[in-house]
């Protein structure tokens, strides 16, 4: 991946449904050069696929909270991958360092809703305990807006 690649990423990180011949004006390209290059992004895996970001509390998920799993010696990750995307309240999950085995990112229409995740997920047969705290403010999403090394969005050369 070069440089005018990863400014194409970016641009399309900032708005999805921006125009070939948009970006290339962006990035000094013309539309087809950077459908070419879109293409092969999407080949390589570099580009994962495309979709669209909601505001979810105005799709019903008010609350927002987090769930550190505490888990049995012998579950692996697959098990608790496999016990967590049951549940479509399951943002992400992922592994992480420290006492928690996973933790697990959870949107719920309010409280109760939340509550009952976090017992249907500490039903689980490996499940030792939970801890959970709930997000007051979001202060910054980046969902996958920025790339690795401090390339942003803008022209080559600027």
């Amino acid at each position: 991946m070069d440089e005018l690649d990863r400014l194409i990423i970016g641009a399309l990180l900032e708005d999805g449904r921006a125009t070939f011949a948009e970006i290339g004006g962006r990035v000094g390209l013309s539309a087809p050069a950077v459908k070419r290059r879109v293409d092969r992004l999407v080949a390589a895996g570099a580009i994962a696929g495309f979709t669209v970001r909601v505001d979810p509390a105005l799709v019903g998920w008010s609350t927002e909270g987090y769930v550190e799993l505490y888990c049995q010696g012998s579950t692996t990750p697959d098990d608790i991958r496999r016990a967590v995307e049951k549940h479509p309240e399951v943002a992400s999950a992922s592994t992480v360092t420290g006492e928690a085995d996973a933790i697990v990112h959870i949107m719920a229409t309010d409280m109760r809703h939340f509550e009952q995740v976090v017992e249907r997920l500490a039903g689980e047969r490996f499940m030792i305990r939970t801890k959970s705290v709930i997000v007051m403010s979001a202060l910054l999403r980046r969902e996958q807006g920025t790339l690795p090394g401090g390339t942003g969005v803008g022209t080559v050369g600027g």
